[in-house]
């Protein structure tokens, strides 16, 4: 039967600082709820997280829920686990919708199991039937394919949404919404403690989380002049990605291929080198905050898209770029140390 229940997401924070993937979800969440004639909750886990409630308000939230405690400051999974199942079981959310990141992907299945209900992870579209009931697609197959899930019966249905999918609305700041704080209460110590954070590795960190990608495509013109675009992304401190072209060229291996038989990526700034633009391509990285194309043709399809297109060969581009940046970083102010 249909849902009769609230839509919920649970908005990641880290360090304080909402993720992209949280506005994303609220939007949706938002899209859903309407839907479904609902109302849509956002949860928000951590220490001193109030003014986190506001973004989602203003992109649709109707009612927030602050679990707020120092034991919630860094994601641990025991006593985020048990905070939110606390919070559920309370309130009988019908959906739940979750990041595919590195906290959703941990975090997604432990409420399942804790819950005794399921999960449907990585999906890339939602909808809602004409029966009301909540329609979730998913790649199968390796990628090759995609599945169509629907659950009939289980409550709460439990989504990880892949980050960059869903786009953000629109804020209305004169929305309000209600804020609930909750002291969450544990039942025992955690069996293990944060020490500590090392920051990801922009060369090995997945695309779809990457806040700066830095691209090549066919354009690029050899595994020398790949070199170049790597250099690139070292001095912008970014991920490094391809175009089917330049992965099927073998200077790049396949798990870091943007679009359509690729990933699919929504970074803060997304630096097209030697790509032209074809919908493949596009179709994976359209929604990047700022897109810059280095091309020598002015009329490739990328500048289109392209918020800044620079007319040069990248041969001559990206080494100037480089110096630049490593100038500003030489004489830019170090942080003293106490």
């Amino acid at each position: 039967m249909p849902s009769d229940r609230e839509v919920w997401i649970l908005a990641e924070q880290r360090g304080g600082l909402l993720q992209e993937v949280s506005l994303e979800l609220v939007s949706e969440g938002r899209r859903l709820a309407d839907k479904l004639g609902e109302r849509l909750g956002a949860v928000v886990i951590g220490s001193d997280v109030a003014e986190l409630a506001q973004p989602l308000i203003h992109l649709g939230a109707d009612k927030i829920w602050l679990l707020d405690s120092p034991s919630l400051a860094a994601y641990c999974p025991e006593f985020y686990t048990e905070a939110l199942e606390h919070l559920i079981n309370a309130n009988q959310p019908a959906i739940i919708l979750a990041g595919d990141t590195s906290i959703g992907q941990d975090l997604a299945p432990r409420l399942s199991a804790r819950l005794k209900t399921g999960l449907v992870a990585e999906c890339t579209a939602l909808s809602v039937d004409g029966e009301g009931l909540l329609s979730l697609t998913k790649p199968s197959h390796g990628g090759k394919a995609s599945s169509i899930v629907v659950c009939p019966e289980a409550r709460p249905q439990i989504v990880t949404v892949k980050p960059g999918i869903m786009a953000t609305g629109t804020p209305d700041t004169t929305r309000t919404a209600e804020v609930v704080k909750v002291a969450p209460q544990f039942s025992s110590e955690p069996k293990t403690r944060v020490v500590g954070f090392i920051k990801a590795d922009p060369k090995t960190v997945s695309l779809s989380e990457a806040e700066i990608i830095v691209a090549g495509g066919r354009g690029t013109g050899s595994a020398e002049n790949w070199r170049l675009v790597e250099e690139l992304a070292d001095a912008l401190e970014g991920s490094l990605a391809a175009s089917r072209m330049a992965v099927d060229a073998g200077w790049v291996t396949s798990d870091r291929q943007v679009g359509q038989t690729g990933k699919t990526v929504s970074p803060r700034l997304y630096l097209a080198c030697g790509i032209s633009g074809v919908v493949q391509h596009t179709m994976g990285m359209k929604d990047s905050k700022l897109i810059i194309a280095i091309n020598t043709d002015r009329s490739a399809p990328i500048f289109k898209l392209a918020d800044v297109a620079v007319v040069g060969d990248l041969l001559e581009v990206i080494p100037a770029v480089v110096e630049r940046l490593r100038e500003l970083r030489k004489d830019s102010p170090r942080p003293v140390r106490s």
